[in-house]
């Protein structure tokens, strides 16, 4: 704009002209391309092209050249909200972090310019020298997939991209770097958090929840980021969606769960429109377990969690859970047997139990998930709790599996109550789910589900337990395990 006069304050004085640009671009939120002109004192204030950031004066006066037409405010919006919706309708990611990272193309001149690059490199050895505007498509586009998998990238994400790239053009080779492309992952690193700004200013839910949290609005704040590498943790509304029209639907819901046959597609459908209202309440709000439980009940029932499961991270929870957790089972018996000493004793008395059940898969995978956390070092014992149906106490626990067994019923620690007569879950100190079937420790799942669903943190006393599940059983998250962790899957494996 013409008048749009500024000043902008530095701590010290850019090294090159690039990370000058790139300090413009950030502070100034410029969408666009852009040169650079400043005020030489020797042609009598004259504006000159700055092509190299020795010519710079002191405190310069600059002025921005727009390489493009400028877009006004709404366009520069609408380009960058569209990005998820170029590729379909969906407002929410549709895949997990890939295990190799797919180098996209880039725009026809770039892809030209990296061919010519990779023919000298593999002729000769030569590195390419790359010229600021290259650099910035490459970034640019590098940043853009990157957000459709993920808005907060981890240092490996960052190390995977960086090194696909060189891998994918060797010409970009960095000579001077012990990996070859540590500055392409420090380029890509400021890439990143400059194109969240933008999608900040675009009204982008899951990168604006986080304003001012770094810059001083409001410090104290925890920076709100996937806890279980989520790939969905706060979609914007669908398009055609307002707070008001999903809020209408939250009470059609409440409303179809008093009836004693609620409608499985009624519910189905306006669970999932309001999807991100959902979310919205529970990560930006932080709504208690027992609201939840109360504004949306229809999320408390083992179908609606696993919807919610893929909604969230785009897997199918109890499919994918017990396909991993039966492929493992009778390997999971065999350690059971070659355990000693405390723990061991404990395994024992599960095998026990399931033999009675001869080749009952239900009876293997509760032995094996009560089992597992004892493979882990972790103590069961006030996460999985029991109480009879006569008795009207019921165990004070803040989170956990309780069983409801019959009177004379095996009633101990070690019982895997096979035949209880229902099982209830209990988060933040109230019972959301209850009268459900099949054994406790089936209900693992379920458990592991809801998690996800209220954004809650892991069990302290199970962490380990569903940090197992969730990168083992359920791929979620990075190869790279802990060493407790790394050895039990070392164990499954031989």
């Amino acid at each position: 704009m013409k008048n749009d006069i500024r000043k902008i304050t530095l701590h010290s004085k850019p090294q090159t002209l690039e990370t000058l640009m790139e300090h413009l671009e950030e502070k100034l939120g410029l969408p666009y391309k852009f040169s650079l002109q400043y005020e030489d004192a020797d042609f009598n204030n004259a504006l000159i092209n700055l092509t190299d950031i020795a010519d710079l004066p002191e405190r310069p006066t600059l002025k921005v050249i727009s390489l493009v037409p400028s877009p006004t405010a709404s366009t520069a919006d609408t380009d960058i909200v569209s990005l998820s919706s170029e590729e379909g309708s969906s407002h929410v990611r549709q895949a997990q972090w890939p295990e190799t990272f797919e180098v996209p193309n880039f725009p026809v001149d770039i892809e030209f310019r990296l061919r010519q690059g990779n023919l000298l490199y593999m002729r000769d050895q030569t590195y390419m020298q790359v010229p600021r505007d290259m650099k910035h498509e490459i970034l640019e586009k590098l940043a853009e997939c990157m957000y459709s998998f993920k808005a907060y990238p981890s240092d490996d994400d960052f190390n995977d991209v960086a090194s696909s790239l060189v891998k994918k053009h060797p010409c970009l080779t960095e000579p001077g770097s012990s990996t070859g492309w540590n500055g392409w992952k420090n380029s890509l690193k400021f890439k990143m958090g400059n194109y969240r700004t933008k999608l900040r200013r675009a009204g982008c839910t899951d990168v604006l929840i986080n304003v001012g949290k770094r810059g001083g609005q409001d410090p104290l704040r925890s920076v709100k980021r996937p806890k279980h590498f989520e790939i969905n943790f706060l979609p914007n509304y669908p398009a055609g969606e307002d707070e008001c029209s999903m809020e209408s639907k939250r009470l059609q819901l409440v409303e179809e769960m008093k009836k004693c046959h609620p409608s499985s597609t009624l519910i189905s459908q306006n669970m999932d429109s309001t999807f991100s209202l959902r979310r919205k309440e529970i990560v930006e709000i932080e709504s208690p377990v027992k609201e939840t439980l109360q504004r949306w009940p229809s999320l408390f029932t083992e179908r609606q969690i696993n919807a919610e499961f893929v909604r969230i991270t785009s897997k199918n929870l109890k499919q994918d859970f017990f396909t991993a957790l039966d492929q493992h089972t009778a390997r999971f018996l065999k350690i059971f047997e070659t355990k000693k000493g405390a723990v061991g004793k404990r395994l024992s008395e599960f095998l026990d139990q399931i033999k009675l059940k001869g080749t009952d898969i239900t009876a293997n995978r509760t032995a094996v998930l009560r089992g597992l956390p004892l493979l882990l070092g972790e103590e069961t014992s006030d996460f999985f709790k029991a109480t009879l149906d006569c008795d009207c106490d019921i165990p004070q626990i803040s989170i956990g599996i309780l069983t409801v067994i019959t009177e004379g019923s095996q009633d101990s620690s070690q019982a895997l109550h096979l035949e209880n007569s229902h099982t209830a879950i209990i988060l933040e100190g109230a019972i959301v789910m209850d009268n459900i079937e099949k054994p406790p420790g089936c209900h693992v799942a379920t458990f592991f589900g809801l998690i996800y669903a209220l954004n809650l943190e892991y069990p302290p006393q199970l962490k380990n337990t569903f940090d197992f599940i969730q990168r083992v059983f359920l791929s979620l998250g990075h190869k790279s395990l802990k060493p407790k962790l790394q050895s039990l899957k070392n164990m499954l494996l031989m």
